[in-house]
């Protein structure tokens, strides 16, 4: 079994090259110390300012070990410091991961 965790942020378009650095510093440092399966982010192309999060734990312990890292309330901080205007998240049990 593995957790997946598919989620959204929203900035202002005008606020993402001051939130990127940040959330830059989220994703590098979430890869190398949480150990997470994956961590990946992207801005949508068609809706400027959305940022989607898609992220594969090992269990659920390990995502909520993620959530209490050092280096999460500084992120949060940040991103409340750049607008963030919107937030979600929802995990999902995956008892058969593939790649398809």
């Amino acid at each position: 079994m593995a957790i997946v965790v598919l989620g959204t942020l929203r900035f202002l378009p005008a606020a993402l090259p001051s939130i990127r650095p940040h959330l830059r510093d989220l994703v590098e440092t979430t890869r190398q110390r949480d150990g997470c399966i994956a961590y990946d982010v992207a801005e949508d192309p068609f809706d400027l300012g959305l940022i989607r999060f898609s992220e594969m734990w090992p269990d659920m312990a390990s995502l909520e070990a993620h959530l209490k890292a050092s280096h999460i309330e500084p992120w949060r901080i940040a991103a409340r410091a750049n607008g963030l205007i919107d937030r979600s998240f929802t995990a999902y049990e995956a008892t058969n991961p593939k790649s398809v």
